[in-house]
């Protein structure tokens, strides 16, 4: 039997009881004791390891409950543009051609939107460095992908392509597409873009895994699960180094007409996980971003000058459709993972969730909520799952959100606080690659709703939604788990639980709040196994 002890320092343990402790002993990956030293004074004589927190608080390990871990390990080891600056784009996709000859096709991806004028590049700044080669990157949040002419031109997409129903091809004043491609429209070049080997998705999750427990996470909510990246998470658990624990929202092919739900559903149920790897979750796409205007908003965006146009985004089910596929996946025992950002998007969720038998129904993103719709997540028991990081003023929201939407909907803006005086249930998570998985910069803005990278005189944005600092970290701890079906053995330091840890390297709560993103990881275990150490 293996036995660590930790001791020396405060022990947050987010149970329940609110216990307070400065000690927990660990024997074989379960939590054996919490409290004082008198609890744990039994497990020192025989500890294979005592560990000193120094001070340094020790905590339930964070649960990103809505991220991309295989995403994220892909354009890691593709082109990368997900961590350098716009200047440098160029020169990094000119140096993986370099590195890659043999690649017919540059991949990867990660570019900001804010990166270039109203948020759209075109295919000429691609062009101007790729040549005649064709070349696709996606941007940070996924939802659009910029593509060269040649490119363009093996998927046959010109003036006279109609837009997808789901999607929309970006035209200059004469209609020839400039090479952004929005949401379905991406999909146009699914057929002739390179696939990846099944070793590829392989790399990606051990590069994404080491990545996400370097910053403390233990587990998390896979938030697109297709059968590659499911075959993946297979393999790593048969083979034993998947050492988080892993909730795959399994990915709802939205093209699926009525007549055909329940096919798909049985579908989904043979998808079965295994030990640390399950599959309780579909994620069902309702809308898209509000920068591309792909968003479902219940009155239309506005124009530069601020005057209403006739779009009001996109509805990727309609109401009748998506209340259809919600109550098919109820009762067939799924918990369903929505994306909405949009207003109308989370009104149709929420319509669509009254009535179903379960308790695990969640909305990422949460981004416009009408005020009337915010007590109808606690009233539904349907979980808020927060990007955080997002809600702060920074050039992407406002230069390409704001100015679109109007000044009564930018109050309505990530109501984080009001979700929690109303009682809704609060998980939360990154959305990597989209943006830093790290939960302490997300926590940052939740507290303070100014981003730490923020230049000095930002104002924060609606400071009355922040949320107090044990709040934050509860829901990136024990509300995440709950949220992943992963509540039961992960989330809270208890006895019985599993001993999925992390040390910071400080007590948060004993500096300014202000200094919440200074906060490191000293350590992370999963299930008692120590899985980082920081140099």
């Amino acid at each position: 039997m293996q036995v660590r002890v930790f001791h020396g320092g405060p022990v947050l343990t987010i149970d329940p009881a609110g216990t307070l402790a400065s000690a927990v002993a660990v024997a074989d990956g379960k939590i054996v004791a919490v409290g004082g030293e008198d609890v744990v004074e039994p497990y020192l004589k025989d500890a294979d390891e005592v560990v000193d927190l120094n001070g340094r608080l020790l905590m339930p390990g964070f649960i990103d409950a809505h991220v991309h871990p295989v995403a994220g390990g892909l354009e890691r080891i593709r082109c990368d543009l997900s961590e350098v600056s716009a200047d440098q784009y160029a020169d990094v996709i000119a140096a993986y051609i370099k590195e890659h000859p043999e690649r017919e096709w540059v991949l990867g991806g990660g570019w900001s939107m804010e990166a270039f004028p109203g948020g759209r590049p075109t295919r000429d700044h691609l062009d101007a460095v790729v040549g005649n080669q064709p070349a696709l990157l996606p941007n940070r949040d996924h939802h659009s992908a910029w593509a060269s002419s040649r490119a363009l031109e093996l998927a046959g997409i010109d003036k006279h392509t109609p837009d997808p129903v789901d999607g929309r091809i970006e035209r200059d004043a004469d209609g020839v597409p400039t090479g952004l491609l929005h949401e379905g429209a991406m999909d146009l070049l699914k057929a002739i873009v390179p696939q990846h080997a099944p070793e590829d998705f392989t790399e990606a999750l051990r590069a994404g895994q080491k990545h996400l427990h370097s910053l403390g996470i233990v587990g998390w909510l896979d938030a697109l699960v297709d059968e590659s990246t499911h075959e993946a998470y297979l393999k790593a658990d048969r083979e034993g180094w998947l050492t988080a624990k892993v909730s795959g929202a399994l990915w709802w092919d939205r093209d699926c007409p009525p007549e055909r739900i329940h096919e798909q559903v049985a579908r989904l149920k043979m998808m079965q996980g295994g030990s640390r790897y399950r599959t309780p979750i579909v994620k069902v796409m309702q809308d898209g971003v509000i920068e591309t205007f792909t968003a479902a908003m219940m009155h239309p965006y506005l124009d530069p000058c601020g005057h209403p146009t006739t779009n009001r985004g996109l509805r990727f089910l309609e109401p009748q459709q998506l209340k259809a596929v919600t109550k098919a996946l109820d009762e067939a025992g799924f918990a369903v993972h929505f994306h909405a950002i949009g207003d109308q998007a989370i009104r149709d969720v929420l319509d669509a969730v009254e009535g179903t038998q379960g308790t695990r129904h969640q909305i990422a993103h949460v981004q416009v909520v009408h005020p009337d719709d915010v007590p109808r997540f606690h009233r539904l028991r349907v979980t808020a799952n927060l990007q955080a990081l997002w809600a702060t003023h920074e050039p992407q929201l406002d230069e390409l959100t704001l100015p679109f939407i109007g000044e009564e909907r930018n109050r309505w803006l990530y109501p984080f606080g009001d979700l929690y005086r109303t009682g809704a249930p609060l998980a939360m998570g990154s959305d990597w690659p989209v943006s830093t998985p790290d939960p302490m910069a997300a926590i940052h803005v939740a507290v303070n709703r100014i981003s730490a990278l923020a230049p000095a005189g930002t104002p924060p944005l609606g400071p009355e939604q922040a949320l107090p600092l044990a709040v934050a970290l509860r829901a990136y701890t024990a509300g995440s788990a709950a949220a992943s079906q992963l509540d039961r053995r992960s989330g809270t330091i208890a006895v019985g639980y599993d001993a999925d840890l992390v040390v910071l390297d400080r007590n948060p709560f004993e500096h300014p709040h202000t200094e919440l993103a200074d906060t490191r990881v000293d350590r992370t275990y999963a299930e008692g196994v120590e899985v980082h150490r920081a140099d």
